[in-house]
């Protein structure tokens, strides 16, 4: 391994050209650089065995040819970390597997909401859940069709849609989102601006579907109820890091943010909605100094990277 003293840390990166933009930016390359990390482009469809020298590999590929790559690469070389594993990170492409690992954390006061796959689109007379629902498509590999979500108010409202697919229990929050972000031993949440409430009297005169782009509308028109964001309390520091412990744990990954809502039933209560690998960092104060440090980390053996 490199030794900082001596020459930086290569850090190999292959990303989408979307991430790479968002990610591999300026500040980070010059502060990691700064820092004694040097990220480095990887073409994916090279052998990665023939490229580096790599301290460690950083990547948000799906495809089964990145795959074998990786998988070549980390039989040659067992001691250089993977961030992250793509049996880990599959886990988070399912809508369903993905909140499943919050249901076997046991935690006190959180869970998630009621839903469902869908895999046909018949028989949806009995589903046994309360409207309004949310139908999200059950990949979510992050393409243009997987944040094609609708909000679904009545029965009619489940005609056109298609399978496969998860039926979500829509649940009042306070408008608001908790999102937290996961780096290695960093941990930050922020809240941000959700689907307003719907209260039951609203809801009978919503009908059929509405679109996600479309739901900011709901608000303005009435159907929505109001948000008091800056008054919303943050969620306890204590729950939250017990979450971010468990999931790592449980998802063995390092690199993650989700998202809470607080119950608008029961406000002790607290239900975590998504979880997305290696997600848009650069919003998050001090991204430069925390995506570093936490290469460092891992480069140190300082963080478990699962199997790597």
């Amino acid at each position: 391994m490199s030794n900082l003293s001596s020459k930086p840390y290569q850090i190999g990166y292959a990303l989408t050209p979307k991430k790479e933009q968002t990610f591999i930016v300026p500040s980070l390359l010059s502060y990691a650089s700064q820092n004694g990390v040097v990220l480095t482009k990887i073409d994916p469809t090279k052998p990665l065995i023939q490229q580096g020298p790599f301290d460690c590999i950083l990547h948000k590929l799906y495809d089964s040819d990145w795959k074998q790559n990786l998988q070549d690469f980390a039989s040659r070389n067992p001691n250089i970390p993977i961030i992250a594993s793509p049996e880990s990170i599959d886990i988070l492409r399912n809508r369903i597997s993905m909140l499943e690992t919050v249901s076997k954390l046991k935690i006190n006061n959180t869970g998630v909401p009621k839903q469902i796959t869908i895999t046909e689109v018949t028989g949806l007379e009995n589903l046994k859940l309360n409207f309004p629902l949310i139908a999200k498509p059950l990949d979510a590999d992050g393409s243009e069709t997987s944040h094609k979500l609708h909000l679904i108010f009545d029965k009619d409202g489940l005609n056109n849609l298609t399978a496969p697919l998860v039926l979500q229990e829509f649940v009042n929050h306070g408008g608001v989102v908790f999102k937290v972000y996961v780096a290695g031993k960093y941990f930050r949440c922020v809240k941000r601006k959700s689907l307003p409430d719907i209260s039951e009297e609203k809801l009978v005169n919503l009908k059929g579907s509405l679109p996600f782009s479309q739901v900011s509308n709901l608000a303005a028109a009435g159907g929505g109820e109001g948000c008091k964001f800056e008054k919303t309390e943050m969620p306890p520091e204590s729950l939250v890091k017990e979450l971010v412990e468990g999931l790592k744990e449980e998802l063995r990954l390092n690199l993650f943010n989700f998202d809470v809502i607080r119950d608008g039933k029961n406000k002790e209560n607290y239900l975590v909605i998504d979880i997305n690998y290696f997600p848009g960092y650069a919003k998050m104060p001090d991204f430069e100094s925390v995506i570093t440090d936490f290469l460092r980390d891992v480069v140190h053996k300082d963080i478990n990277c699962g199997d790597n």
